[in-house]
């Protein structure tokens, strides 16, 4: 049952511009330097982000691990007692097959393996044709889908004691692998970023789809087919409700924005591994959001909202044609009939709702400019609140200031850990749930030249089901790294 526009905006009058509605709004911090607004600061007037640079801002125990330190092999600069180790490398490690660990690396879940092992599911982001493909995901017998196409997963095993063990194939043929999410039945879900159909961009199958990849057991993964349910457009990342069964799914395209989506099972249906793919192509009801603000306006694009604690009420939306056979789906809806969002990116499911990222929006693609988004749906109150805002970095080239987040998730220590996808220098970084925030890491691997560096974008930013390892990978040339140290409660 959808919350009214009425309704919404009658309790929000009640509890002041809709706030209450959810509680006590945890704030989390933008970046340093780059406030969005007046929640960005503290009682006595300082400036909210102290804490970047290791002093808490209120006198107490500093947040975050200290400066970062440069890393003498020039990979990934760590706070001091930090250290990281690589496990897998393109062009370095091979796979059980023998052949080289697949290139782009992205989207990555843990899950826990035999002995105290991890098991890691690790995306792909290959776009090009098999054909074309530099170090693409091999075709195994029995688990590709499309035989033109490059992308697909790798399943990573790493003992307990952090060592790499081996490698393996755990999708094959699909294409532009980029975010997901992981099941809570222990699967994993990859999406494609693509829309591309049968003959076109080297394919022989329709893609933009969703496939499940099971980390335990290679049998399920054979004959590997897509949740046609889920819908066919240019996916980003995926949650599923453990309660109530929704998936929440983002979009990360333009022209127009892409969107937010909730799929609803039909009445009758459990989750359970495999089960996603056999269900019919049209099973349940896959629909758009159409926000409002705590005055009934309607809400276009989300880069409207800039302040943090901001709350829009949700209604959803039916999608007209999923499978987008004719248009797009983002383009089956006129102007007002749903709010977009520039370049949806990662997702990750804690604190009973989704916490989902909008990279970034320009002056040329969406109303208002920033640098980040990271906002809270709950499923119970059926409302978006944004938790983090970044404004435009004036010079990512300086090291301090963060923007673009991409891939996040839940840490155990408090608050989020946001891989960064912007300009200039990359980092890990983590954002309390009291307004501030603090670096992890820093890319320090220069693809570029010393004239004109480049930095590839973090992705796949994840702890160990234990909560000792926090695993992530560097895009390009396409590592993973395993990073250990003393971490603590944060916030």
């Amino acid at each position: 049952m959808s919350i009214s526009r009425r309704k919404f905006v009658e309790r929000s009058a009640y509890t002041g511009a809709g706030v209450a509605l959810v509680g006590t709004v945890g704030v989390l911090a933008t970046a340093p330097g780059a406030l969005g607004g007046e929640s960005g600061s503290d009682a006595s007037g300082d400036d909210a982000t102290d804490g970047a640079n290791g002093a808490d801002g209120q006198g107490g125990t500093a947040l975050g691990y200290g400066p970062l330190q440069p890393d003498p092999d020039g990979i990934l600069a760590l706070p001091a007692g930090f250290s990281y180790r690589i496990i897998t490398r393109t062009g370095t490690t091979k796979l059980e097959t023998g052949e080289t660990t697949p290139s782009n690396h992205d989207g990555t879940a843990t899950f826990a393996g035999s002995r105290g092992s991890t098991l890691l599911v690790n995306n792909h982001e290959i776009g090009d044709p098999l054909s074309e493909a530099k170090a693409p995901v091999p075709h195994v017998k029995g688990l590709v889908y499309d035989p033109a196409a490059a992308g697909g997963c790798t399943v990573v095993e790493v003992s307990k004691q952090g060592e790499p063990v081996a490698e393996w194939v755990g999708i094959a043929g699909t294409a532009t692998n980029c975010a997901g999410g992981s099941t809570p039945w222990g699967t994993w879900l990859t999406c494609e970023e693509t829309e591309a159909k049968a003959g076109e961009e080297g394919m022989t199958k329709d893609h933009g789809y969703v496939f499940e990849v099971d980390p335990h057991d290679a049998r399920a993964n054979q004959d590997p087919k897509p949740i046609k349910a889920f819908g066919r457009y240019a996916h980003e990342a995926v949650v599923i409700d453990p309660r109530r069964g929704h998936a929440y799914l983002t979009e990360d395209a333009d022209e127009p924005n892409g969107l937010f989506y909730r799929w609803t099972p039909p009445k009758g249906f459990e989750h359970g591994r495999g089960k996603l793919a056999k269900l019919a192509d049209d099973a349940g009801t896959l629909q758009a959001p159409k926000c409002f603000d705590s005055g009934g306006k309607f809400v276009d694009d989300l880069s409207r909202a800039t302040k943090t604690g901001i709350v829009y009420g949700v209604d959803w939306v039916d999608v007209p044609d999923r499978d987008a056979r004719e248009t797009s789906v983002r383009e089956q809806f006129d102007a007002g009939e749903v709010t977009r969002a520039r370049k949806l990116e990662g997702m990750w499911w804690g604190d009973g709702g989704a916490y989902l990222v909008t990279s970034y929006a320009r002056d040329e693609d969406s109303p208002v400019p920033h640098d980040g988004q990271v906002w809270f749906y709950s499923p119970s109150r059926r409302t978006l609140t944004l938790k983090v805002r970044l404004e435009v970095n004036a010079d990512p080239s300086k090291d301090g200031a963060f923007d673009g987040p991409d891939n996040i998730t839940v840490s155990p220590y408090g608050g989020l850990l946001i891989a960064e996808d912007g300009d200039g220098i990359q980092h890990l970084f983590g954002a309390t749930d009291d307004g501030r925030t603090y670096p992890i890491a820093r890319n320090d691997l220069n693809i570029g030249t010393e004239a004109e560096p480049e930095y590839s974008e973090f992705t796949g930013v994840v702890f160990s089901p234990d909560g000792k390892t926090l695993f992530a990978n560097i895009q390009d040339p396409g590592i993973m790294v395993a990073i250990t140290g003393r971490w603590r409660r944060q916030g």
